[in-house]
C-alpha cells in the first residue's frame, strides 16, 4: 500500500494530531495462529560490533543485510534508491541484498519459520503475515534500543523522540515494540475534484447530501460509487468501520478489537452497516466484485466512477495511468445519523505499513540500523517525494510542495483538528477475523444488503476468536 505528500501543511500539527492510540497488546495464551511456527529451533550466529557514538546499535560494519520490500501502492523505489544508499554511505563495506515481492507470506513466513530470515521485512499487502502470532512465536526483533539510540540526523534527540506520538504505540505488543508502522495514511473517499468542479458537485457532509449527490452522477452515466471486491474488500470494510466510529465514537471500534461480547451486534454497527447496504444495491457496479483494485481505479482514472474509498496511498498507486488534468482529492465519510457523535469532518487517519526485523536473521543489528536509517528525516523526505506519502518522522516534509492528493488530505486533517481516530486493529491482530470481515463485506455490498447479518455473521465470528485458546489475545485500551 501507499500513502501522501505536503507543503503548505503544517505537517508538525498534522502529525501530532495522529497521535496517542493508548495500544498496549496483552497476552492472554501462549499457543500461536497455526500458520506461523516458532521457527527453527537453532538462532543462526549473528552480527554484532562495537557499540560507540557513532555506532549505538553495534552493528557489524562488514557483515551482509538483507531486506525484502512489498511491492505495493509505495512502490519499491525508495529503498533501492534511498534508504539503501543512505545506509550504504555509513556502512560501505557492508553488502545490502534487497528483493521484493507482493505475496509477504507466501515468500517469507516459510523462510522464517525454516530459520533463513531476512534480516528486515516489510509486512504490508493483502497477503501479508499474521504480525501477532509473528511476534509470539519470538520471530520480531524487540525494538526498544532502536526507539532509544541516538536519531540518525536529529542532533540531542533519540531515535523515538523525531516520532509521532502514537507511532511507537502502534507497533507495540505485549507492552513492547516489535514494529515501526512507518506511513501515515488517511482515509477516505477519493474523488477526481476536476470531475466535480466541472459538474457543480460537491463533496457531501451528510447522507441525505451523499445520496442526493449519488443520484446526480448517477443520472450522469458515471457509477457512483465502487471498490474491487476481488481483493480490496478490506477498503469497504474500513468504511463500514468508520462511519460506525462516528456514529459512536472510536469506543465502538476499541469493543471490536478487544473482542467484547456485542461489539459487532452494537448499534453503531448496525447503522453504518444499513447505510452502507444501501449505498452497495443501489449506486455499486455488480460486476465490481470480480475486479481487482487497479481495475476499478482504472475505471476512476477514465471518469467512469466517482467515489472510491481507500487510503491515501492511492494517488502514488496509479501515477501511471492518471491522465492531465486528474486531481485527486478526499472527503471525510459523510456522517450517517443526525445524531453521530463525532463531526462529520472526523477523519480515519493512522500510522500504518509494518516494517520489523526477524529476531532470528542473520543480523538484526543491521536490520535495526536500517530501520533507525529510515526514520531519519533525509529518508523521510525522500520516501515523501517518491511516494506521495507523508511518514511517522516529525517535521520531515514541512515546507515541500505537494501533490494535489496530499494537499487535499492535508486540508482534511485541519478540518479534523482533534476528531482523528485510529481506527480497528482487529485485522492485523486477528486474521480469521479479519478474512471473515472482508468476505461478510462483499456479501453486504454485492449480495443480500442485509446489515444484521453482517453483524451477527461478525459478531459470530470475534466470539469464535476470543473463546479459541490457541490464539492470543490482545488489548487496546
Amino acid at each position: 500500500m501507499a500513502d501522501i505528500t505536503n507543503s503548505e501543511l503544517d505537517r508538525r500539527s498534522l502529525l501530532r494530531r495522529a497521535g496517542a492510540v493508548g495500544l498496549a497488546a496483552i497476552p492472554a495464551v501462549s499457543m500461536l495462529s497455526a500458520c506461523v511456527g516458532g521457527g527453527s529451533e537453532e538462532t543462526p550466529e549473528q552480527a554484532t560490533g562495537e557499540k560507540s557514538a557513532e555506532n549505538p546499535l553495534g552493528v557489524d560494519p562488514k557483515a551482509g543485510l538483507e531486506i525484502v520490500i512489498f511491492d505495493g501502492g509505495l512502490g519499491t523505489k525508495y529503498a533501492t534508491d534511498v534508504d539503501t544508499p543512505l545506509y550504504n554511505k555509513k556502512w560501505p563495506d557492508s553488502a545490502v541484498t534487497y528483493s521484493a515481492t507482493q505475496e509477504v507470506s507466501t515468500v517469507i513466513q516459510p523462510r522464517i519459520n525454516a530459520g533463513d530470515a531476512p534480516d528486515m521485512i516489510n509486512n504490508s499487502g493483502s497477503k501479508l503475515m499474521d504480525f501477532g502470532a509473528v511476534v509470539n512465536a519470538g520471530q520480531a526483533q524487540e525494538l526498544t534500543e532502536l526507539f532509544a539510540a541516538p536519531s540518525w540526523d536529529v542532533e540531542g534527540k533519540t531515535v523515538g523522540e523525531t516520532l509521532v506520538p502514537g507511532a511507537i504505540e502502534q507497533g507495540t505488543y505485549n507492552g513492547k515494540p516489535y514494529a515501526v508502522n512507518y506511513a501515515y495514511t488517511v482515509f477516505g473517499l477519493w474523488y477526481n475534484k476536476a470531475l466535480f468542479t466541472k459538474n457543480n458537485w460537491a463533496a457531501p457532509t451528510t447522507w441525505a447530501e451523499f445520496t442526493a449527490l449519488l443520484d446526480k452522477i448517477k443520472a450522469a452515466g458515471i457509477t457512483p460509487f465502487g471498490y474491487a471486491g476481488a481483493n480490496a474488500s478490506y477498503y469497504m470494510v474500513r468504511a463500514i468501520m468508520t462511519s460506525a466510529g462516528k456514529i459512536g465514537t472510536e469506543q465502538v471500534l476499541k469493543d471490536i478489537d478487544n473482542l467484547k461480547a456485542g461489539a459487532w451486534t452494537n448499534d453503531a454497527v448496525l447503522k453504518a452497516a444499513e447505510a452502507w447496504a444501501g449505498i452497495g444495491k443501489t449506486y455499486l457496479d455488480k460486476s465490481f466484485l470480480g475486479l481487482k483494485h487497479t481495475e476499478v481505479q482504472l475505471r476512476q482514472n477514465q471518469d467512469k466512477l466517482a467515489f472510491y474509498p481507500c487510503g491515501s496511498w492511492l494517488e502514488n498507486e496509479q501515477a501511471k495511468d492518471t491522465p492531465p488534468g486528474f486531481e485527486y482529492a478526499v472527503a471525510p465519510y459523510p456522517s450517517v445519523t443526525d445524531a453521530d457523535k463525532l463531526p462529520a469532518a472526523a477523519l480515519n487517519a493512522a500510522a500504518g505499513e509494518i516494517y520489523f526485523v526477524a529476531a532470528k536473521g542473520k543480523n538484526p543489528r543491521g536490520g535495526m540500523e536500517y530501520l533507525r536509517g529510515m526514520l531519519s528525516k533525509e529518508a523521510a523526505l525522500g520516501f515523501t517525494k517518491l511516494t506521495k506519502s507523508l511518514t511517522v518522522v516529525a517535521g520531515a516534509a514541512d515546507g515541500q510542495t505537494i501533490s494535489p492528493g496530499l494537499t487535499s488530505a492535508g486540508e482534511a486533517i485541519t478540518k479534523a483538528g482533534s476528531d482523528i481516530f485510529m481506527g480497528y486493529l482487529f485485522d492485523t491482530w486477528y486474521k480469521k477475523l479479519d478474512d471473515e470481515s472482508r468476505i461478510a463485506a462483499n456479501d453486504l455490498m454485492f449480495k443480500d444488503y442485509d446489515a444484521k447479518k453482517f453483524c451477527d455473521r461478525m459478531e459470530a465470528a470475534a466470539q469464535a476468536v476470543a473463546a479459541d485458546s490457541s490464539i492470543t489475545k490482545f488489548n487496546r485500551s
